[in-house]
Order: structure tokens, then sequence, then C-alpha cells
């Protein structure tokens, strides 16, 4: 005789809802507004406007489609360094743009992939001026090397400044 543990011990009834499960208080069923809670003078900085100080990388000065990344490793340059491989093409425009990858058979886990591409694209962000030093200005492509994963910014940002000099002496 066969015996099903679950239909003779587990309850198929649901347990009642309770109307206010909130325990009400002083407070309790005010509505909150959404958004900031301080006043519009004192709100803070919106993170779509501009800033006095624009630290980020602006969409415009990124490498995005493919195409424009296979035109650079076939046309450009190479320069190879310890913690990066750097490709670059004249571009004709009036600012450099960059292209950052990191991938899974050079680095491995994503978390260790996207810290790369944050070293890398601070890398660009930080020597700024060596880059507008270079003329014309350039496409860039940044290939993150396994090395990278265990160094901290000042050196990956020094090989950057180095092969900067070597690309404006190849121009």
């Amino acid at each position: 005789m066969e015996s099903n543990y679950a239909e003779e011990n587990v309850s198929t009834k649901q347990p009642k809802t309770r109307k206010e499960a909130r325990v009400p208080g002083q407070n309790g069923d005010q509505e909150r507004t959404r958004g900031a809670q301080a006043p519009q003078g004192e709100r803070p900085q919106a993170a779509g406007s501009a800033s006095l100080l624009s630290f980020g990388l602006p969409k415009a000065a990124r490498i995005a489609k493919r195409a424009d990344f296979l035109r650079v490793y076939q046309q450009g340059v190479c320069i190879e360094g310890r913690f990066m491989t750097v490709f670059f093409l004249p571009s004709g425009r009036e600012f450099h743009r960059v292209g950052i990858t990191a991938t899974k058979k050079a680095i491995g886990k994503a978390h260790d992939r996207n810290r790369a591409k944050r070293l890398l694209r601070e890398c660009f962000r930080l020597s700024r001026r060596e880059l507008y030093a270079i003329e014309p200005k350039c496409d860039w492509v940044l290939n993150a090397r396994r090395s990278i994963s265990y160094a901290k910014l000042e050196k990956p940002l020094a090989e950057f400044r180095e092969i900067l000099k070597k690309a404006g002496a190849k121009m």
C-alpha cells in the first residue's frame, strides 16, 4: 500500500490574507512623494546635467560600433605593453575616441573584466593633456592584458603615457 506523504501531511489551503499588513502608526498611511526629497533649490545636481568639472568620458568620445573597432584593428598601428595592447588610427575628427576591450580569454571573470575596463578608461581620461598634444586626432582601442588584474592605477597609467609618447613619435 503506497502512501503519498505530501497529500497526508502538507496542507493545500491558502492562508487568509490580512487587509492591513503594516502596523498603523502616527505617519503610517501618508503618501510619499516619488523622487528627490529636497526642495528644488536645495536638491543635489541631477545625474544628466552638465557639471562645472567634467570628469566622465562623453559618449561622443567612445567607440561603440564593431565596424569602428575592426577598422582600427586592421588599419591602425599596434603598440604592446605589459598591461595593455593599444591600437590607434588617425580619424580626422576634432577629438580622440576610445574603445576598450577586456576579453574572457585574457582576463576571466566578469568582475575582473569590468575592473580592467575601468582602469583603462581612467588611464585614457587622466591622460587628456598628453592625448591632446597628439595631432591628428585618433581612434584608440585599448585591449586589457591579464597582468592588469593585479595592478593599481599608477602602473597602467604610466605605461599608457609612455605608449602615447611612442604614438606621438610615430605620427
